[in-house]
């Protein structure tokens, strides 16, 4: 069974930096690109980043660009999300997934796997 394992979250002052990370515990599954998604408190699941597994094309929301990296490891099977100049705004449960297929990347449906989330908390 997959399992994607998340460390690196917690308590991070406003400006500063944390850099969250997600190993898949298989390499037994096709994997087309890794992303992190966020949920704040009373909001829905949003798509934070994404970077294709095969050529490292990323994407970012458009409140994040500038100050998070999305990265990856091939031969670790880990991404990781690198977040700089923190905001409150960034505080919610960061969850990593893996995309199965080809399907749209803001698309939860194109997510087999998901990791247990997170919390990011920013204190200002």
């Amino acid at each position: 069974q997959v399992q994607l394992v998340e460390s690196g979250g917690g308590l991070v002052q406003a400006g500063g930096s944390l850099r969250l990370s997600c190993a898949a515990s298989t390499r037994t599954f096709d994997l087309y690109g890794m992303a992190w998604f966020r949920q704040a408190k009373g909001q829905e699941r949003t798509l934070v980043a994404h970077i294709m597994w095969n050529n490292g094309i990323t994407y970012y929301t458009d409140s994040v660009k500038g100050r998070f990296t999305i990265s990856r490891d091939n031969a670790e099977f880990t991404a990781y999300l690198q977040m700089n100049s923190v905001r409150p705004d960034d505080a919610a449960v960061y969850f990593c997934a893996a995309r199965t297929n080809f399907g749209a990347i803001a698309d939860e449906s194109s997510y087999a796997y998901w990791g247990q989330g997170t919390q990011v908390t920013v204190s200002s």
